[in-house]
């Protein structure tokens, strides 16, 4: 009896010792470590640090880290994201609901803004955007960008279209666009929902009053400290097996090569690299010469962002073979930024030969097909919601006005999205095929 008893207890231990490794096996695909960009490639921010930095999940307390099942029903309908394919996001709308006001809808130069109606209006209250662009509109209306719902609208949207990342814009929280209000609170929230999405998030860092080397390592530093172990924050990996945070730096030319080579650069005393707080940072290409000064400042890579093909000489179509050249001979990443169309005029009259009609969606799927011919190491689309420059994919629908965009028409407002997510497919599968 004792004998069986004795083989009893050890085939109970054998038992729960099995249960044991089952039960960790099961948590090792958490779906952060199984998202895919294409259906059979790791996402570059998988959370697998051989370093072992603490990128362990911090959430807000509006955090809600297990998705229902009635949306985790719905996400598997959609196609699985591509962390390779970003897109730029902006956080600056807002409207009397969630601001006291319009934000950003009311535009000063926009052709529905009328100083004299915005006087009758307290606290600042300008005239309701009827009108935000010719013969459509957004789909959600004149939204504030904190609106919980508007995030889990946009983050729908960009299941539909694949896209893994959205390169949020941002300013230090003491600092605002000129036409806007500070945005860093709005982050947290983002980061959430995106979260619930399966989604991540990366920081475009905007050109404010003042930045120069000194302040950016400090807005780089709280950015992390802040938001880098939200297991929504965006880190990529590189080739050399560094799991970093990834910053897109608009308007980098401001600065010269010697300030930003002061932060980028190993033989800097005040360099940020190989510290806590190293990333990988994306230069803007805006003129030829800049290729060669994002090597001596620096920088790991370049970004075009204008969707006007021609515009600049980063944002030429028929220049990105050499660019890729470029960056391979210098260890450089590529980001090439594509677009559906071009029109800013609403904002800028003067600029109408910078427009780029959509053509129902031909000249974005002309721009893809000139990235992915330049084998990029990231793509990134210009843009998921900037309206004022027409260059949004987020759904639109008809509304008649002053012209100012051009139209979805006869398209269905969820046009972009589809040909977002066809591409992405495609541009997942020639990665996979480079790396074999």
């Amino acid at each position: 009896m004792a004998r069986f008893r004795r083989k009893s207890c050890v085939a109970l231990l054998a038992l729960f010792l099995l249960a044991l490794i089952v039960t960790v096996a099961l948590k090792s695909f958490a779906p952060e470590d199984k998202a895919f960009t294409d259906g059979r490639e790791p996402s570059p921010d998988r959370k697998d640090d051989p370093k072992g930095t603490d990128v362990r999940p911090r959430w807000s307390e509006a955090a809600r880290p297990e998705k229902d099942d009635k949306l985790a029903a719905a996400l598997s309908k959609f196609p699985p994201p591509n962390y390779y394919l970003h897109a730029f996001y902006y956080i600056w709308y807002g409207n009397p609901s969630f601001d006291s006001k319009y934000i950003h809808w009311d535009h000063p130069q926009l052709p529905h803004w009328d100083p004299k109606v915005a006087q009758r209006y307290p606290q600042g209250m300008h005239s309701p955007p009827d009108d935000i662009g010719a013969n459509f509109y957004p789909a959600l209306g004149a939204y504030s960008s904190r609106d919980p719902a508007v995030m889990e609208a946009h983050m729908q949207q960009l299941r539909t279209a694949a896209i893994g990342v959205i390169a949020v814009s941002w300013y230090p929280p003491d600092h605002k666009d000129d036409n806007g209000d500070p945005v860093d609170d709005i982050v947290p929230l983002l980061l959430d929902v995106a979260q619930r999405y399966d989604i991540k998030v990366a920081f475009h860092i905007e050109p404010y009053k003042g930045r120069d080397e000194v302040n950016m390592y400090a807005n780089v530093k709280y950015i992390i400290d802040k938001y880098g172990r939200h297991p929504a924050f965006f880190r990529y990996r590189t080739d050399t097996g560094k799991f970093l945070p990834l910053f897109y730096v608009y308007d980098s030319y401001l600065l010269n090569t010697d300030q930003w080579a002061r932060l980028l650069r190993h033989t800097q005393s005040g360099s940020i690299r190989d510290t806590p707080h190293d990333a990988i940072f994306l230069a803007l290409l805006v003129e030829e010469k800049q290729q060669r000064e994002a090597v001596s400042a620096g920088f790991d890579g370049v970004y075009t962002y204008f969707a006007t093909n021609g515009f600049t000489y980063g944002s030429t179509q028929r220049n990105w073979d050499a660019v890729r050249g470029f960056c391979d001979d210098n260890g450089l990443l590529f980001v090439p930024s594509v677009g559906p169309g071009y029109v800013d005029t609403g904002v800028r009259p003067w600029n109408f030969q910078n427009t780029r009609n959509r053509i129902n969606g031909k000249y974005y799927e002309t721009s893809l097909s000139a990235a992915l011919e330049a084998k990029p190491d990231l793509l990134s689309v210009t843009s998921f919601n900037e309206w004022h420059e027409g260059t949004q994919i987020e759904m639109a629908v008809p509304k008649s006005g002053p012209a100012l965009y051009l139209d979805y028409l006869p398209n269905k407002p969820a046009i972009y999205l589809e040909i977002t997510r066809k591409w992405a497919a495609i541009f997942g599968g020639e990665r996979r095929r480079r790396r074999e």
